[in-house]
């Protein structure tokens, strides 16, 4: 399996231990503070001394802002898998959006046998794994009741919902041929485990997994491989002499997992850490990521800058706009318009006198949830504007020449940005969505609920929608320009121009927001 050109990603598996458990949480919000990128914790409900799982990440989403929560992997056999779908969905949602799956067929057969789990053959459990997915991704879909009538799991009119924030991916932790056959077939990733499979077996498995997918009719490429990997940095070692796994220096990890990621197409590794494990979260994201990612990058070259204009799934709309030729034909013709002139659908004036305003209750009393909801808003615009000062930021080393859009791919990682790309162009494409998901968010719940609960609100909530129309469009013609930028660097001044548009645009609409809805969530108890 080659490169595919997809965004590095580095993460912690955690053993969710109970018998220490502030300590078990910190070690996974540590691995929030550090930068890392995913949360992969083992699912073994028959093990007394474990934290549940579930219950586990979503204490962890609480407590982190940008780690994607991943259980790796999921006992199918003692999880009912509709109830796992919502159980996923909701999870999702209440952390914007920053939940993947991993599942298996259950690597303890006793165990689950010990917990009432059904005792099934080898290939009775690959057939229900697979009905499984196919419960799940019906109940992630909006739509009309599901009927769906396995051997294993069925759906009688079951209807789908609470929709998922964002198209959840699922994992197969898989090792033996038909389980691999089965991760071509339907999966969107694989999950093996260094500690189960070496980097040599991994990539036989890899060659079946290719052929499985190919003779589904799908691209290989699009089947995302993740990595959990153990080790020890025990520097001069005699282990680390003969070159074994991920025993030595972190020079040695940097070579092997940078030869994995360009050889076998791994595009995230997740390392169980050992006895010292804060030592070695820390070493592996300060000291190995970086220069991971930087030697990647360095060996993509020109392939690896056009694989970044791609987007991560090396779509080609994402160079050229989500309409292709037309809408580089349109940005042509404004290229001469400053950027507040140019089309943006409806046009808004940003003039404070011209907003409607609501009416005050200044003898209100507001309510503990109302003040929780007031300040759960101010929290969310807060993270929206300190990731626009990041991007400011970087925009403005490449202006300076302490570094280019490509070498700005190893800083840009290091952000409190979840879901962090290889390029200029695509990081802001992550920013734009989570700007977009959280004004959508509020247009469809939030405002709802103010509007129910006050019809004097109405102007001003029009106004606020009206506003989020307006910077979607500002936010797509920034992104645009720093994908250009990515090609030819003298689209430096048209990338400031867009920012500086986006700048007064969104904040003024962010402080707009907040002096007029703080009081009435407070007053009406909303839940943000």
């Amino acid at each position: 399996m080659p490169d595919h050109g997809q965004p590095l990603l580095f993460g912690a598996f955690v053993t969710p231990d109970a018998r220490d458990p502030h300590r078990t949480v910190a070690l996974a919000t540590t691995a929030d503070t550090l930068g890392l990128d995913v949360l992969g914790v083992q699912d073994h409900p028959y093990q007394p001394g474990f934290f549940d799982t579930w219950t586990f990440l979503s204490t962890v989403a609480s407590k982190t802002r940008r780690l994607i929560l991943f259980p790796d992997v999921i006992s199918v056999p003692l999880r009912q898998p509709a109830v796992l779908a919502r159980s996923a969905a909701t999870l999702d949602v209440l952390s914007d959006g920053r939940v993947e799956m991993g599942l298996g067929v259950g690597a303890f057969p006793d165990g689950i046998a010990a917990m009432g789990g059904p005792s099934r053959t080898p290939g009775e459990s690959i057939e229900a794994l697979e009905e499984a997915i196919a419960v799940m991704r019906a109940l992630w879909t909006p739509g009309g009741p599901v009927h769906l009538d396995g051997r294993h799991y069925t759906l009688d009119g079951a209807r789908p919902g609470p929709p998922p924030v964002h198209d959840i991916g699922i994992w197969l932790g898989s090792y033996k041929p038909r389980m691999l056959a089965l991760t071509g077939r339907v999966a969107d990733g694989w999950i093996p485990s260094s500690m189960y499979a070496s980097p040599d077996e991994t990539r036989a498995m890899g060659d079946l997994i290719d052929k499985a997918a190919s003779d589904a009719g799908r691209d290989p490429a699009d089947i995302r491989r993740w990595y959990n990997v153990a080790g020890s940095f025990a520097a001069g070692s005699s282990a680390g002499r003969r070159g074994e796994f991920l025993q030595g220096p972190p020079k040695l990890w940097v070579e092997q997992l940078t030869e994995l990621a360009l050889t076998q197409g791994m595009s995230a590794f997740i390392l169980a850490p050992g006895q010292a494990a804060e030592s070695d979260l820390r070493r592996f994201a300060e000291e190995v990521a970086p220069a991971v990612r930087e030697a990647v990058d360095a060996a993509r070259g020109v392939n690896g800058d056009a694989d970044a204009a791609r987007g991560v799934n090396g779509d080609a709309d994402a160079a050229r706009g989500v309409n292709g030729d037309a809408d580089a034909a349109a940005r042509d013709d404004q290229r001469d318009l400053a950027p507040a002139e140019r089309t943006t659908g409806a046009v808004i004036d940003l003039d404070e006198a011209t907003r409607p305003r609501a009416p005050k209750h200044p003898d209100a009393r507001a309510t503990a949830a109302g003040r929780a909801g007031a300040e759960a808003l101010v929290y969310h615009h807060d993270n929206l504007r300190s990731e626009l000062e990041q991007i400011r930021g970087v925009i403005e080393q490449v202006a300076a020449g302490h570094t280019n859009p490509a070498a700005a791919r190893s800083l840009i990682n290091r952000m409190s940005m979840r879901q962090n790309y290889w390029s200029l162009g695509a990081f802001c494409a992550s920013y734009c969505r989570v700007v977009t998901l959280h004004h959508t968010i509020e247009d469809q719940h939030m405002f709802v609920a103010l509007r129910d609960g006050d019809v004097d609100l109405g102007p001003v909530l029009d106004r606020l929608g009206e506003e989020h129309e307006v910077i979607a469009a500002v936010l797509t013609r920034l992104d645009q320009a720093l994908v250009a930028m990515v090609a030819d660097p003298d689209q430096l001044d048209a990338v400031r121009a867009e920012l500086d548009t986006l700048s007064r645009m969104l904040l003024s609409h962010l402080d707009y927001e907040e002096e007029e809805l703080l009081g009435p969530i407070a007053r009406l108890g909303i839940v943000v």
